[in-house]
């Protein structure tokens, strides 16, 4: 199974462009849609762990799914499977970037690219939303976040540090009334 998570995670790499988020949309896509490895809730819970640890978010995520698929193992070898491809383009491209730096056909291409990217991250977090805002309490915080995000200058890191707190109070209130 290890060498399996490598191998969908090299594909993974080589085949999805855009951020981290991109990926977690794949992973959606491939494991909870079309495989049906994991439940959505479960991809949820290693994004929130995945995000609060430090380090690359999406690394962090993936590391998280193949160690809960595979073991330790399975964890370290998604991981860089995840990276494999990345390493290798930039080599190719660090090595020809003078070719290519000014090229109107590269430029192009990757604005295409951008436009792509966007619709795919958006749909991930609408499903992923589905999922995680099932009640007017969740709504309420996830709504507060955004406009955080939007509106003021405040890090990610102090946002989902206040996100866990406010998520142990509301937990605490709902279990101990």
């Amino acid at each position: 199974m290890a060498l399996f998570l490598f191998w969908e995670f090299i594909k993974l790499g080589a085949f999805t462009f855009g951020s981290g988020w991109s990926i977690i949309a794949q992973m959606e896509q491939e494991f909870v849609d079309k495989r049906h490895w994991v439940e959505q809730s479960d991809l949820l819970e290693l994004i929130a762990v995945g995000k609060s640890l430090p380090g690359i978010m999406v690394a962090n995520i993936v590391l998280l799914f193949g160690y809960q698929l595979a073991g330790p193992l399975g964890g370290i070898l998604s991981a860089v499977g995840l990276c494999v491809p990345a390493v290798v383009v930039m080599t190719v491209v660090t090595a020809i970037y003078d070719l290519i730096k000014n090229n109107y056909w590269v430029f192009a291409a990757l604005k295409g690219v951008q436009c792509a990217v966007v619709p795919i991250i958006g749909s991930a977090a609408i499903s992923l939303s589905k999922e995680a805002l099932k009640d007017k309490i969740a709504i309420g915080l996830c709504l507060a976040a955004l406009c955080i995000c939007l509106f003021t200058s405040i890090s990610n890191l102090v946002l989902v540090i206040g996100g866990a707190v406010l998520g142990l109070v509301w937990m605490g209130v709902k279990e101990h009334g």
